[in-house]
C-alpha cells in the first residue's frame, strides 16, 4: 500500500469512528452487553467459592480470563457487524465499493476502527472484572495490555472479513456469529491461555508459546483479509 492508501484507510476509519463518537449505537450495546456478561457471571458463580483447583484463590478468580474474553469477542459481534450494517442502511455501501484507489484501504480502515471500538470497551472492562472478580490486573497491566492488543487485532480482522462477506445477505445477523466463532477458536485459546499465564505466573515458560500463536494469527489473517477484501466486496 502507498502512502496515499494508508491516508484513505484513515479517512475511513475516522469517518467510521466519529460516526460512532456522534451515535454511539455499537458502543453503548456492545459496553451493555460485555457488562451484564459479565455481572452476570459474577452472581451466578458467587465471591466466596472455592476453585476446584488447589489454591487460595476463588472460583471467580480461576475463570476471570475465560470470562473476560467471552464478554469481549460476544460483545465485539456486534462492533464487527454494525462497521457494513451501517453502511447498508445509509445507501453508502455502492459507494465504497466505487471508492477510488487499492481496496486494501477500506480493509485496513475498518479493522482500525473495530480495533478502537473493541480497545476502549476493554479499558471500560477491565476495572469492572478487576472489582467484581477481586483480581490484581493492576501489577500485570503491562503485559495484559500486549496480550488484549494482540488478541483485538486478530479479532477486528477476522471479524471485518466476515461481516464484508455477510453484510448483503438477508441473515447477516445469524450468519456471522456461525461464521465467525469456529475461525476464533485458536485466537480465543491462545488469548485466554496467555491472560491466565500473565495473571498466576509464568512458571513453565509457556507464555512465548502462546503469545507466538496471536501474533501468527494476526499476521495470516491480515495478509489473507487485505489480499481477498477487493473479491468479497464484490461478491
Amino acid at each position: 500500500m502507498t502512502a496515499q492508501d494508508w491516508r484513505r484507510a484513515w479517512a475511513v476509519a475516522w469517518k467510521d469512528l466519529v460516526s460512532e463518537r456522534r451515535g454511539k449505537t455499537a458502543f453503548n450495546a456492545m459496553a451493555f452487553f460485555a457488562a451484564i456478561v459479565v455481572i452476570v457471571f459474577g452472581l451466578a458463580l458467587g465471591p466466596d467459592r472455592p476453585s476446584f483447583v488447589a489454591g487460595e484463590e476463588t472460583l471467580l478468580q480461576y475463570l476471570a480470563p475465560g470470562l473476560f474474553w467471552i464478554a469481549v469477542f460476544f460483545a465485539g459481534v456486534l462492533a464487527v457487524a454494525r462497521s457494513f450494517a451501517s453502511e447498508i442502511e445509509g445507501g453508502t455501501l455502492d459507494t465504497l465499493r466505487l471508492y477510488p484507489g487499492d481496496r486494501r484501504a477500506l480493509c485496513v480502515g475498518k479493522i482500525v476502527a473495530n480495533c478502537a471500538l473493541l480497545i476502549v470497551l476493554e479499558i471500560a472492562l477491565l476495572p469492572m472484572v478487576a472489582v467484581l472478580y477481586s483480581v490484581d490486573l493492576w501489577s500485570r497491566l503491562p503485559s495484559l495490555m500486549g496480550v488484549a492488543l494482540l488478541a483485538t487485532v486478530g479479532f477486528a480482522t477476522v471479524g471485518t472479513l466476515f461481516a464484508a462477506m455477510t453484510a448483503t445477505l438477508r441473515a447477516r445477523e445469524v450468519l456471522l456469529p456461525v461464521l465467525l466463532f469456529p475461525m476464533l477458536v485458536p485466537l480465543v485459546l491462545a488469548a485466554v491461555k496467555a491472560t491466565t499465564l500473565v495473571l498466576r505466573g509464568d512458571m513453565m515458560g509457556e507464555l512465548a508459546v502462546w503469545i507466538t500463536l496471536l501474533v501468527a494469527f494476526d499476521l495470516v489473517f491480515l495478509v489473507v483479509g487485505t489480499l481477498t477484501f477487493e473479491y468479497v466486496l464484490d461478491d
